[in-house]
């Protein structure tokens, strides 16, 4: 019995089982959205071609609760020696569907259960009616900073929420909820530290997920072999586990197991149903679990130099584009394929995407591979609590076509880099021209009036995401790379001109057009200039 079916009788509570109730949209392989609950989410996985939803985190939570559900029910591959042709086993799915159907009646999964809530914390039962707000608090990208308006007007908005929608905005608040302050006071409730919001754990670094052609394909791709205990489901914050009170800062806890880590609660989070059963009205949210993390719960991550040159997990940027990075991801596969990949354990997924075979490729140029994979990179900016955006890129890979790719990636970043820095020093040159006598305080707006980076940016991601499809394709590098270069650089110039067009027409507007049109060409022709963008091979 689901949704309102289940408040038939008078005096009922609500109840919401996303095991029986239709909770994530989808894309089936014949082009249509449907809703499916979970447990036909895991026994048709392979009928669908992926999960929807309103942003990229919210489709990575699911991901991550579905994943979380596979290790608890011991689906995943025995080892990694297996995990390439188990991969290709479109009924290995079913196991974690019967096991989530056949759940026993004392373990509830239950969205409005009164003592063991799912995804939950029902200890804060007692302060959601004064202390909750609206439903829009669940919404990471509708809280803002909590001052959108002063009067905190918009969290207190009583349009309800399905429930179907309030349960993907919980995962995705323990998934990527930001760090900063909730507005709950721990003097009222449960402890100071219930207010103190740390990063989840996605939440400051991008997430790297394998896309299969089907859903199956794509969780299977993403389960690794277990070597230790798999670890338990958290399926609400008060049963299972001791965990953390809120009079003082906790250190991280251990990670039991993947089934663990992927469905760990990031917030404590309590959710008020409508007298129907069927939405949500009221939204208490403080401070979640901490966990201690270290290499092994970070099998996906790749890393990038900060401007310190220190390394740390690739991390989401609202000034640098996922794709201006996409040569780590390939990196990180050739360096796993040399360091020979056939070892018996799980490894990183990079590890094991070097196990399929490199024989796997376009034998001829302008055919698809024998396989194909695409990693998906998603990652939230966010200062403090205050979302600013979801960022994510789609990347071709193919087995044994790594060193191309990485090759195809690296220089289509650094040819990009490149025009912008030209960009730049020409816009430099024209400022010189235009304001010989500036303030200080106005140079750097005088500067940007001649400024086409932003544009560049924005315009390069199409052509690069055509030289990876065309690499992927088994085309020449080099003379993609070429053509790459030629497009990128002649659509910089056009962006350049047109900033330049707003100049007076009179001596100094066409002497600063002159010189800011001489400075890009000059450095498009150096000795410095990468090689694609002069007509030959790489440098």
């Amino acid at each position: 019995m689901t949704g309102s079916s289940a408040l038939s009788g008078r005096g009922v509570r609500p109840r919401w089982d996303p095991r029986e109730s239709p909770c994530v949209p989808v894309l089936t392989l014949d082009d249509r959205l449907v809703d499916l609950d979970l447990v036909e989410l895991l026994h048709d996985a392979d009928d669908v071609r992926s999960v929807e939803g309103g942003t990229p985190g919210e489709k990575v939570a699911v991901i991550e609760f579905l994943l979380a559900i596979c290790y608890a029910s011991g689906t995943y591959p025995e080892s990694a020696a297996q995990w390439p042709a188990w991969v290709d086993r479109k009924d290995a799915l079913r196991p974690a569907a019967d096991w989530l159907a056949r759940r026993p009646e004392e373990e509830v999964w239950d969205l409005f259960h009164p003592v063991e809530p799912l995804g939950q914390n029902a200890l804060l039962a007692p302060y959601i009616d004064e202390h909750g707000a609206g439903p829009a608090q669940l919404v990471i990208e509708r809280v803002g900073d909590y001052n959108q308006f002063f009067d905190h007007h918009h969290l207190e908005h009583p349009a309800p929420l399905p429930a179907a929608q309030a349960f993907r905005a919980m995962l995705t608040q323990h998934v990527y909820g930001p760090a900063g302050r909730a507005r709950i006071s721990g003097k009222a409730t449960l402890g100071a530290t219930i207010t103190n919001l740390a990063a989840t754990r996605l939440g400051t670094r991008v997430r790297v997920i394998a896309l299969g052609d089907t859903l199956g394909e794509t969780l299977r791709l993403n389960l690794a072999p277990v070597s230790g205990p798999a670890g338990e489901l958290n399926r609400t914050w008060t049963v299972g586990k001791e965990r953390r009170g809120f009079t003082a800062k906790p250190s991280g806890r251990p990670v039991s197991g993947p089934a663990d880590l992927h469905s760990y609660l990031g917030r404590s989070i309590l959710l008020r149903p409508t007298r129907t059963g069927d939405r949500v009205d009221r939204v208490l949210l403080g401070a979640g679990e901490l966990l201690a993390l270290n290499d092994e719960h970070l099998q996906d991550a790749v890393y990038a130099k900060k401007a310190d040159g220190t390394r740390k997990p690739l991390w989401a940027s609202a000034t640098r584009a996922v794709w201006r990075e996409a040569h780590a991801l390939y990196a990180a596969v050739a360096d796993a394929r040399t360091a020979g990949a056939d070892r018996n354990d799980g490894g990183t997924l990079y590890r094991r995407l070097a196990l399929f075979p490199a024989e796997d490729v376009a034998p001829e140029p302008g055919q698809q591979p024998a396989r194909r994979i695409d990693l998906w990179a998603v990652g939230l900016v966010a200062k403090q609590t205050t979302a600013i955006a979801w960022v994510d890129g789609v990347f071709p890979f193919a087995p044994g076509l790594e060193a191309r790719l990485y090759t195809a990636s690296s220089r289509g970043s650094a040819i990009a880099e490149y025009v912008a820095s030209a960009l730049s020093k020409a816009a430099y040159a024209a400022w010189t021209v235009a304001y010989p006598n500036p303030k200080p305080n106005d140079k750097s707006a005088q500067i940007s009036r001649f400024d086409a980076r932003a544009q560049h940016w924005a315009a390069a991601q199409e052509p690069f995401d055509l030289l990876m499809e065309e690499t992927t394709l088994g085309e020449d590098v080099h003379a993609a790379l070429h053509e790459y270069a030629t497009t990128v650089a002649d659509a910089a110039r056009q962006f350049l001109t047109e900033h330049l067009d707003a100049l007076p027409r009179n001596a100094q507007g066409a002497k600063t057009r002159a010189v800011a049109l001489r400075r890009f060409d000059d450095e498009m022709s150096s000795a410095k200039t990468p090689a694609e963008l002069l007509g030959g091979g790489t440098s």
